[in-house]
């Protein structure tokens, strides 16, 4: 990092605070506060929706992602459009219909206060940890930069974040997104063609696809019908579709987004954007990712991405030991690096050589097992760190490889990836305990000052919230796992109850409501029995199942209670 890399970074991080604050200062009302006045044009909710779902896990972990398993994570994303579709023609309509502030809003309309409550309770504890991770990624990376305290950073992000937030609401978070979206695209542009242009000489795009697939980096579909694989085509159609479904449809973090817009067909064709941009946006950061594997095959490479690990192992008995690995380390990429090269000069006269393809995957192998025997020594030298530094590998081609004021902006890339996204839970957070717990729990009637202050408070508090959770997180396998994971427990069961309340006039709250109950509590078992207690890449069932069991448990419980215990409630009129 030299003067003109800070120079950028807190310049792009200080406009978007101060432009922010005072683009959006002065809201009158909650209507203002948490609808924008319903004043967005179609564009800024299509890129406010992508900046939400787009936080600095996205960008610091999805590179690291495909590093190490390759372009099969896209398949996550598979369901996304159709899920998009189905919530331009459904949610969104309904949403205007019954003019709510909140998802949640509708389901007290359409079923009890219990309901809502439970559906916004599940969401609080879920956007709540979620947003506690996206303060968390970019401290992560700002911690092992500057070597300082990583609970001061989680602490100065979620600052930056609530001065804005706080004075402007929805405004604010969609005024800022756009110039984040920016920034954010610019900046991976840059990087992406950066990459391509310190490939060796001779080496073609084309070349470097050749060298990622001989690694089985380029296995973009996988048609396996194995649940214990965590991301194949069916599991991105069927599980990905329902997250999309659920994140899109009920989450207030997006529902508040598209809610904002002038008019129904102006949120449809901001969502349709997302729709039709999404899948394409993140092939295009895995395939950054793959290029960053591609640029290592001929450029050293660390025993172990995370620094803080080599810290570690460098104040302990077992220093002699790592080096030694390093040493062997040092051989294989020197190897690497001439197979890789030779491998190039018979592409380039249009022969793949089999040989070498073997050789190359022999190499890769060799370099996994000095890995992963260089976990085993941080594991001893301090039984508390976290081996695993998926997180970390875009961070170190950044910091090493990019050259000056492009590394400023790659930073601020990521900071701005997290501040949107945060940006957006706090808004949702806020929303959600305003409207639904606060507003309707109140026995009298206050004045719309009063329920803008209180906004503007929960807004405050959750982020506080927030950061508490930044400052307790730890990584698990990789955070853009870790945020999804957390999605998939809880988004199944709240989708269902949406589900029922759109799709079935005669199932009533109190079917729908015990339904629920089961249905999360079966989850938490499910999760806890075939993926938490079995070591990362032995799970007996892929997370993304979660969203499709959650659902379609909810839906089938609560027609099974409203057949066989509920009978004679009424049918709900719309």
């Amino acid at each position: 990092m030299q003067l003109f890399d800070w120079i950028i970074l807190v310049v792009t991080l200080l406009f978007i605070v101060i432009y922010g604050a005072w683009k959006t200062n002065g809201s009158k009302n909650v209507q203002d506060y948490i609808l924008g006045s319903n004043e967005t044009p179609w564009h800024v909710v299509g890129l406010s929706v992508m900046a939400t779902q787009a936080s600095a896990i996205t960008f610091l972990s999805t590179p690291g992602q495909a590093y190490h398993d390759g372009m099969g994570f896209v398949q996550f994303y598979f369901g996304l459009p159709i899920a998009m579709v189905i919530v331009c023609v459904t949610f969104i309509p309904i949403y205007h219909k019954y003019k709510v502030y909140t998802a949640y809003e509708y389901l007290g309309k359409r079923f009890d206060l219990r309901t809502r409550s439970l559906a916004a309770i599940l969401f609080l504890f879920q956007r709540g940890l979620g947003t506690g991770l996206t303060i968390y990624a970019p401290a992560i990376i700002l911690s092992a930069l500057l070597g300082w305290n990583i609970n001061y950073l989680n602490i100065i992000i979620g600052l930056l974040v609530i001065i804005y937030t706080v004075t402007g609401g929805t405004k604010a978070v969609n005024v800022t997104q756009k110039q984040q979206m920016f920034i954010i695209l610019v900046g991976m542009l840059i990087t992406f063609f950066w990459i391509l242009y310190y490939l060796p000489n001779d080496m073609s795009f084309s070349n470097a696809m050749h060298i990622a697939g001989a690694n089985a980096k380029m296995d973009i579909v996988n048609f396996s019908l194995d649940p214990e694989e965590k991301y194949t085509f069916w599991s991105g159609i069927t599980g990905g579709f329902f997250l999309a479904l659920a994140y899109f449809g009920t989450d207030q973090s997006q529902v508040g987004r598209y809610l904002s817009g002038k008019s129904v067909r102006e949120s449809q064709m901001g969502l349709l954007m997302n729709g039709l941009l999404k899948v394409p946006m993140q092939f295009f950061i895995l395939l950054t990712g793959v290029l960053v594997f591609v640029f290592f095959q001929f450029n050293p490479v660390p025993l172990n991405f995370n620094p803080n690990n080599k810290l570690i192992v460098e104040n302990s008995p077992y220093k002699k030991e790592y080096h030694a690995l390093e040493k062997k380390l040092e051989l294989v990429s020197e190897d690497k690096k001439v197979i890789n090269l030779l491998y190039i000069d018979q592409l380039n006269q249009d022969y793949d050589n089999p040989i070498l393809r073997k050789e190359m995957i022999a190499l890769s192998d060799k370099e996994k097992d000095l890995r992963d025997r260089a976990k085993e020594i941080i594991s001893k030298a301090d039984i508390h760190s976290e081996t695993n530094d998926k997180d970390y590998v875009f961070f170190h081609f950044i910091l090493n490889y990019l050259p000056k004021g492009l590394i400023g902006l790659l930073l601020a890339v990521i900071i701005s990836a997290a501040m949107s996204s945060t940006a957006s839970g706090l808004n949702a957070l806020a929303s959600t305990t305003t409207i639904d717990i606060y507003k309707r729990n109140l026995q009298l009637e206050k004045s719309e000052k009063h329920y803008l202050n209180a906004s503007k408070l929960f807004t405050l508090f959750w982020g506080i919230v927030a950061i508490l959770f930044a400052c307790i997180g730890t990584l698990f396998e990789n955070l853009i796992q870790l945020v999804n994971i957390i999605g998939s427990i809880f988004y199944g069961t709240v989708l269902g109850i949406f589900l029922v309340g759109i799709y079935s006039k005669r199932i009533q709250s109190d079917a729908i409501f015990f339904s629920a109950i089961f249905s999360q509590i079966t989850i938490f078992i499910i999760y806890y029995f075939a993926i938490y207690i079995y070591p990362s890449g032995e799970e007996k069932l892929g997370y993304l199942w979660l969203n499709f069991i959650g659902a379609v448990l909810t839906i089938v419980i609560a027609w099974l209670l409203e057949r066989l215990l509920f009978k004679n409630q009424k049918v709900f009129v719309s």
